[in-house]
């Protein structure tokens, strides 16, 4: 077990301040500490961690969604381990790549992970930062050069790799936590974006802090991309949650 008391969390270093274009990551990992460690680290570097603590959970979420990155425990509670996981992605052809993280540092146990379809195996305790560099070496490997690196919605554009939003010619500054949220909306455009869907995917809360930390937030950066005479995107969906659309249909909340 990684005893994160004894590796320091993750601080501003240049790694953190990289152009480097956000990445959409599953951590799956039983022990919760460990997890949020991980997923705390990543969201300081800017990115999207979402957590899954059981074999069947992250199965499930490993071969129906998109990941740029897995990031995979290979002890897990349950009948699912780590290799089956792995054994089941490689099956169905995805080649998203993963991370073996695990406290088995054998050399035949390391192997085991490699032949099972892992990209990378880092034993625990681990360094932050190395994790951090070993994703950056697994995603860099795996891009085509034909992937999205600006998001565009009229005339709003946010550019993944110089961590720049703009809305026509005018420059927006966003905090990394807004840059965050708007990345995830402009990656779901026209849909319904539930508070538990933001908290999970922006905060990595696994539970709702009963607090309008969310829409402090929305309100915060629909103020920075709603100018004066500029059309409402970021809509409020009253009961359910927001939405980022051209549609004027919605609701729109100052």
């Amino acid at each position: 077990m990684l005893d994160t008391r004894a590796v320091p969390a993750p601080a501003p270093s240049p790694v953190a301040h990289l152009p480097t274009p956000i990445w959409r990551c599953l951590v799956i990992e039983d022990d919760r500490d460990n997890a949020r460690y991980i997923a705390e680290g990543l969201l300081t570097l800017g990115h999207i961690a979402i957590l899954a603590h059981d074999g069947a959970e992250a199965l499930r979420r490993a071969t129906s969604e998109s990941w740029d990155v897995i990031i995979l425990d290979r002890m897990l509670p349950g009948q699912i381990d780590g290799l089956h996981i792995l054994h089941t992605m490689r099956a169905l052809g995805l080649r998203t790549p993963v991370l073996v993280l695990s406290a088995l540092s054998a050399l035949d146990e390391r192997v085991k992970g490699l032949k099972a379809g892992g990209d990378d195996y880092l034993t625990k305790p681990f360094a932050f930062s190395e994790l951090a560099a070993r994703l950056e070496a697994l995603v860099r490997r795996s891009r085509t050069g034909n992937e999205v690196t600006v998001l565009q919605m009229a005339d709003l554009s946010l550019d993944l790799t110089r961590r720049h939003a703009q809305r026509g010619a005018r420059s927006i500054t966003l905090k990394p936590r807004e840059f965050r949220l708007l990345a995830y909306l402009m990656l779901h455009p026209d849909q319904a974006l539930t508070r538990t869907m933001l908290l999970e995917a922006v905060w990595d809360y696994r539970f709702d802090p009963q607090t309008n930390l969310i829409d402090v937030q929305i309100s915060r950066l629909r103020s920075k991309l709603h100018g004066p005479q500029e059309a409402p995107l970021l809509h409020t969906l009253r009961g359910v949650g927001y939405c980022l659309s051209t549609q004027q249909h919605y609701t729109h909340a100052a």
